[in-house]
């Protein structure tokens, strides 16, 4: 379970009030529906119980039951797009995975029956995976959803997954398997609340570019029942049982001309009171850069530029890294006033493993040699990475800022600017670490700006590991621990006439926005999808209103509190 137990609570809307992380604002209220029953599954004996001679035919059943789940998995991702299409597309990929079908022949052949031999083959994979870690372990709720279809498939059962409602409604569950949530139809899914997940799962990244009001770890959630009429506030994080229909009706109205006021926003980023902050975005190649440049998002604040190469064996020559690269800095070249395009070397290991960087047999990833510090044992691959970024502003004519993942002391950062600045770039780091935190006044002597990424900063703060759905409850951007940190470093950037940026999930909220451009955030990068209601947040405020919630939210005891007294700073609500 991956949130706090907390008693419901009385709601200005009529009703009981449970509480959970929001991560897709917006209003929505109906009646619930819940994800069909997934399938029962078989026993495991472990004994043969197929005749040799039908074990052929038993195979054959097997891998024809695989292929039709497969095609609907493809079908589906053909009429999805962005992260729902990848997301759907992954999930069919393990479907015709061949590690995974030979697992499971492997049982079949042995006599034991298809959909014990699927059970027991996932079992095999989703340990194996629970062991690597990082993205891999997050595969294991694809691996679960793939298991059920594969079982209901086998054994006749009705396919799992998302009815659809005959009214738009609103949708609960204990979780939701990637595969459904890409499925969802945003005109009749008013609003999603889940039991399990975090900013960063995969409900919430699919809701976040569907535009579907989302909350996730609300306890109590479960005992909500099919039919019921609840109101779910993606900005809030509240989901109310049973709210006055009226007063559920006015929020829902006031959402939507929040909405509206989103949609109008251009740009650029600035306060009511014309205090500047860039509004950037989070991209991880050319394609979406172009689709950031189409929106009001002044340049890029963050270019991951290690999930270029998720797939690549080895490592891309300079000349293919600076052809990537260039593509980036493309997008945004040749505009009025210049854009600011920031780059994140390499941030390999943990849950972005790179075949060409990362060692196998790294035993805490999260706290081992990642990012930066594979330059430590293999210099040459930053040297080449820094020689390519070079050559791509060369060719493209820009001018692109570069910042190094996962540093830890001001001297890490003063070799790796130097390294920067001898090919004529601007250097930076990134603040992901307490530590850089504490120390970002001397870290900012060596470089010329600094980025904080929230997500990592909020699990070394919390020691709470970001892909653990059992603690999605303390990876949340409005720990008041968290936003001192962000609040001493903005500080020092204030201090040393430098400017700090915040690249993680903290700067998608446009709520939180606007806290941290009170403590003295210049900019905020996030995904397109987010970039205008962050800008349009910014644009309803002055700046004194934003000091002051900066100033609340990081006096508060938690999040919750945070999120409240930042509301009534801002909103007067």
């Amino acid at each position: 379970m991956s949130s706090v137990a907390t008693a419901p609570t009385a709601s200005a809307s009529g009703g009981r009030a449970l509480a959970g992380i929001p991560v897709v604002p917006g209003v929505g209220a109906g009646s619930v529906i819940r994800p069909a029953e997934r399938p029962l599954l078989p026993q495991l004996t472990g004994e043969p119980a197929v005749s040799e001679e039908g074990r052929p035919a038993e195979l054959e059943r097997f891998q024809a039951a695989a292929g039709v789940v497969a095609e609907r998995l493809e079908g589906r991702a053909t009429r999805a797009s962005g992260a729902a299409a990848e997301v759907l597309e992954a999930t069919a990929g393990l479907a015709r995975d061949r590690g995974l079908l030979a697992a499971v022949a492997k049982r079949v052949k042995s006599g034991v029956p298809a959909d014990q031999a699927v059970v027991g083959a996932a079992d095999q994979f989703s340990a194996m995976f629970t062991q690597l870690g990082g993205l891999m372990a997050e595969r294991v709720t694809d691996l679960a959803d793939l298991r059920d279809r594969l079982v209901a498939e086998l054994t006749g059962q009705a396919e799992p997954g998302v009815p659809v409602p005959a009214v738009p409604s609103v949708l609960l569950a204990d979780d939701l398997a990637p595969a459904d949530t890409a499925g969802l139809q945003p005109e009749l899914i008013l609003a999603i609340a889940t039991t399990r997940g975090g900013p960063t799962s995969h409900t919430a990244i699919i809701a976040r570019q569907l535009g579907i009001p989302c909350v996730v770890a609300v306890a109590g959630l479960d005992d909500v029942a099919t039919g019921q009429f609840v109101l779910v506030d993606g900005t809030s994080g509240e989901v109310v049982i049973e709210p006055d229909r009226v007063h559920a009706a006015a929020r829902v109205e006031a959402a939507e001309r929040e909405a509206a006021a989103v949609a109008a926003w251009t740009g650029p980023g600035a306060t009511a009171d014309g205090h500047t902050v860039d509004v950037l975005a989070n991209v991880q190649d050319g394609a979406g850069a172009r689709k950031a440049a189409a929106t009001g998002a002044q340049g890029v604040g963050l270019f991951r530029t290690e999930l270029c190469f998720l797939d690549a064996d080895s490592e891309p020559s300079v000349a293919e890294q600076a052809r990537i690269y260039g593509e980036v800095f493309a997008a945004f070249a040749g505009r009025e006033g210049g854009s600011k395009v920031v780059l994140r070397t390499l941030d390999a290991g943990s849950d972005k493993p790179l075949k060409f960087a990362t060692a196998p047999d790294e035993e805490n990833p999260a706290l081992g040699v990642r990012g930066l510090r594979i330059a430590w044992g293999q210099p040459g691959i930053l040297d080449r990475q820094l020689d390519a970024i070079a050559l791509a502003a060369e060719q493209t004519g820009t001018s692109p800022w570069v910042m190094a993942p996962m540093v830890a002391t001001a001297a890490e950062a003063r070799d790796f600017a130097t390294k920067v600045r001898a090919r004529g770039l601007t250097a930076g780091v990134m603040i992901e670490i307490p530590a850089a935190a504490l120390h970002a006044e001397r870290i900012l002597r060596e470089v010329d700006f600094l980025s904080i990424g929230t997500n990592d900063l909020c699990q070394y703060t919390l020691a709470a590991d970001r892909l653990s759905a059992d603690l999605a409850h303390l990876n949340d951007p409005w720990q008041p621990a968290l936003l001192q940190l962000v609040a001493m470093t903005a500080a020092a950037g204030v201090a040393a006439g430098k400017p700090v940026g915040v690249c993680g999930e903290a700067a998608a909220d446009p709520l939180l926005g606007a806290v941290l451009a009170g403590m003295g955030v210049t900019s905020l990068s996030c995904a397109a999808s987010a970039i205008s209601a962050v800008g349009a947040r910014l644009a309803q405020v002055e700046l004194a209103a934003c000091q002051k919630a900066a100033r609340a939210a990081v006096a508060a005891d938690d999040p919750a509190a945070a999120r409240a007294a930042a509301r009534e700073s801002l909103l007067g609500v």
